[in-house]
């Protein structure tokens, strides 16, 4: 029996003994990476962020923290919160990406990076100073419009914050409202100048609708 037993396993030996090896000498040779691997060296931009916490929200182990402090323009002008921090807590993250799904502003990307093992739990936290100066190689993860770019963080080059939004798409062009993009005060909330439709934009007064014919007699005076 035990003989029998012992011969199987040299058979699997003698049948693998002239395949060619796959292991990779690591960190000498490393594997390709798909452009959509889930890191734990999250990218995020600070120009595109308007504080709202989607990501905190929706994060199903609550590892971000984020405080911020009132804006000091009115919110009709498209500002945002001030970031005062902002922290994610790796240690416990299982880099599901939901905090990216969350993000409407595509300000947060899961990274491309797998390297940062640290000895202590203290340092297993991502801060926002981090994140500010962190290596811009964002994950196409959830960002199509990377991936129909072919992008690929491991042997592109940094992107900008101009470069990885969604602001071309049609649907997503009142979604940049909140970001630090350049653009005019909606027209109805200057004294002069031709109407154009902000609605989207909280404190703007509607455009009176036109009514056909005279008002009734009985509202006359």
């Amino acid at each position: 029996m035990y003989g029998i037993a012992m011969a199987k396993g040299l058979l699997v030996t003698l049948k693998n003994l002239t395949k060619k090896p796959f292991t990779v000498q690591y960190p000498e040779e490393r594997l390709k990476q798909h452009p959509r691997f889930r890191g734990e060296e999250f990218v995020w931009y600070e120009e595109r962020c308007t504080g709202c916490a989607s990501c905190a929200k929706y994060c199903p182990l609550g590892i971000i923290k984020i405080v911020t402090t009132p804006s000091e323009t009115a919110p009709a002008q498209g500002d945002k919160y001030k970031l005062e921090l902002f922290d994610i807590s790796i240690e416990r993250c299982m880099f599901c990406g939901l905090c990216v799904e969350a993000c409407p502003y595509d300000a947060l990307f899961m990274g491309s990076g797998f390297e940062q093992g640290q000895y202590s739990r203290k340092g297993m936290v991502i801060d926002i100073d981090q994140l500010r100066n962190a290596d811009k190689r964002p994950s196409a993860f959830f960002r199509p419009q990377l991936e129909d770019a072919g992008y690929d963080p491991q042997g592109g080059r940094p992107l900008d914050w101009q470069e990885v939004g969604r602001e071309s798409w049609q649907w997503h062009e009142r979604e940049k409202a909140g970001m630090k993009i350049a653009r005019p005060v909606p027209s109805d909330l200057l004294a002069d100048g031709p109407r154009v439709d902000s609605s989207f934009v909280e404190d703007s007064v509607p455009e009176p609708k036109a009514t056909d014919g005279p008002a009734p007699a009985g509202d006359a005076e």
